[in-house]
């Protein structure tokens, strides 16, 4: 896993893809969001929004 971060940085720092950071990071914390909310109560109102 920390391969794969440390070559997502290594890209965007060499080609200049600063705009790919708020995206990346967006999408950790949803899925962050979604893994941890999975077995609490509050599954069924995140799962609405989508």
């Amino acid at each position: 896993m920390s391969s794969i971060v440390s070559e997502l940085w290594a890209f965007m720092k060499i080609r200049k893809k600063w705009w790919l950071a708020p995206i990346l990071i967006t999408l950790m914390l949803l899925s962050a969001l979604i893994v941890f909310a999975e077995g609490s109560a509050v599954a069924p109102f995140i799962y609405a929004l989508f």
